[in-house]
């Protein structure tokens, strides 16, 4: 089993891209209207908008490559880029999704240390994200790595206000 972490660069754009709108429609379709799944796809990713958010320094986009094939990936922010104000000492996991034919085989693990890897390499004492509070297997895999729940936000899914847990960890 051949697993490889890659920096995406504005190169991979299609690619993340095409895994940003399988990924977020493999796991969100069944309990969205369509139109709001269309609205929120063309906007968090178009191709101008992933553009405006690889060439952001304090973004880091991720891919995990499996055997070869691109499987997942996982989005990072610090600083003015976080989605919520968590202040310096915070990164944000704004997302991690894998594919699913490549589930069930440690990569969101993987993903994720790697996300603990780079706050560990920036400083941060914090790592923190927001979680659909009806996404209940990542809420487990979250609450397994060591998350608890601090709060909630508002996420829109189209027209749609709906409720993500916000979860957070403190790093030693």
């Amino acid at each position: 089993m051949t697993i490889h972490i890659k920096k995406c660069t504005l190169e991979d754009l299609r690619r993340l891209q095409e895994i940003s709108y399988e990924t977020f429609n493999e796991t969100f379709k069944d309990q969205n209207s369509p139109d709001n799944m269309e609205a929120y796809l063309e906007k968090a990713f178009n191709l101008k908008q992933l553009e405006a958010e690889l060439s952001q320094p304090s973004s880091q986009f991720y891919f995990a490559e499996f055997e070869g094939e691109t499987a997942g990936y996982l989005k990072v922010n610090t600083d003015e880029t976080q989605t919520e104000e968590m202040g310096d000492e915070a990164l944000e996991i704004e997302r991690i999704y894998i594919r699913s034919p490549f589930q069930k085989q440690g990569l969101g693990k993987y993903l994720f240390h790697k996300a603990l890897e780079s706050a560990m390499e920036l400083n941060k004492k914090k790592i923190w994200l927001g979680v659909w509070e009806k996404n209940e297997k990542a809420i487990a895999f979250y609450k397994k790595m060591g998350f608890v729940q601090t709060g909630t936000h508002s996420f829109y899914m189209g027209d749609e206000e709906q409720t993500d847990f916000i979860m957070a960890k403190t790093l030693n």
